[in-house]
């Protein structure tokens, strides 16, 4: 009976044991994050309104002159088929906000 229940024991710790281990056996490194390096900033080839939100009916903050400098923040694709870009100018004032692709 006792080796028995010494056996139950060990089976029922072995089957417990892996479900408190994270996935990957208990690595808990973190994930590098890959950024892409070596783009240049973007520069605007027609004026363009910088508006609060990636919506059409979204107030505008400022229109941006032609040849501002812009750093890409974010893409974001809209429900009417659009690209968004999410910008930050360079020169000046820093502004965030979204424009049309």
């Amino acid at each position: 009976m006792g080796a028995v229940l010494r056996w139950s024991w060990l089976l029922g710790v072995a089957l417990m044991a892996p479900a408190a281990l994270p996935a990957g056996g208990g690595d808990n490194r973190q994930p590098q994050l890959r950024r892409r390096s070596g783009s240049g900033p973007l520069h605007l080839n027609a004026e363009s309104p910088l508006q609060v939100s990636p919506l059409a009916v979204a107030p505008r903050l400022h229109t941006l002159p032609v040849g501002t400098s812009l750093r890409l923040l974010r893409r974001w694709s809209g429900s009417e088929g659009r690209d968004w870009l999410q910008v930050q100018t360079l020169a000046g004032e820093q502004r965030r906000g979204w424009i049309r692709a």
